[in-house]
């Protein structure tokens, strides 16, 4: 009679795992901005919100389209500049203002071929430890920054390729 409730309770909790790794934590869809200027996956359904922000004295409307999954955000920042010249010089300047916000030094990173910038710096936000990985690009007058922001611990590399490999600007 033990060997039978053993393996009846083996069952169950092997059918309450199985159950458990099929209610996806990040559940992946295709989103394309309002303004079609991008296509992205987002591992949640996103929201977006757009404000008025200054970078290095060019003021511009920036919308900022987001989703959280487990604390970590995932998000994509958009804007137009006046000129090409203007969109990547803005480039830097949002970069600055992430390492700002995060209490991380700025290395100067130089822009990769495609004139990208890089980001992969560890600070502090709401008093914890915390990871910013991303990329900072310019097409035209279109300039985008793409994120993933959160705990160090829910910054994984897998989840941040993803979302990053999955950016297409139009």
């Amino acid at each position: 009679m033990r060997a039978h409730t053993f393996f009846r309770t083996g069952r169950l909790l092997a059918m309450a795992a199985l159950v458990a790794s099929c209610s996806p934590t990040y559940n992946w869809r295709e989103y394309t901005s309002q303004d079609g200027a991008y296509t992205v996956l987002f591992p949640a359904k996103p929201s977006s919100f757009t404000r008025s922000i200054d970078l290095n004295g060019m003021r511009v409307d920036l919308t900022m389209t987001a989703a959280e999954v487990e604390g970590t955000t995932f998000a994509v920042g958009s804007g137009a500049a006046p000129d090409a010249a203007a969109a990547q010089a803005a480039l830097p300047a949002m970069r600055q203002a992430l390492l700002r916000n995060i209490g991380a030094a700025d290395s100067g990173a130089a822009p990769d071929e495609k004139g990208r910038l890089a980001v992969d710096a560890g600070g502090t936000g709401n008093g914890q430890p915390v990871k910013l990985v991303g990329r900072f690009e310019a097409r035209g007058t279109r300039f985008y920054q793409v994120i993933v922001l959160g705990k160090r611990s829910t910054v994984t590399p897998e989840q941040t390729e993803q979302f990053l490999t999955s950016f297409k600007p139009q």
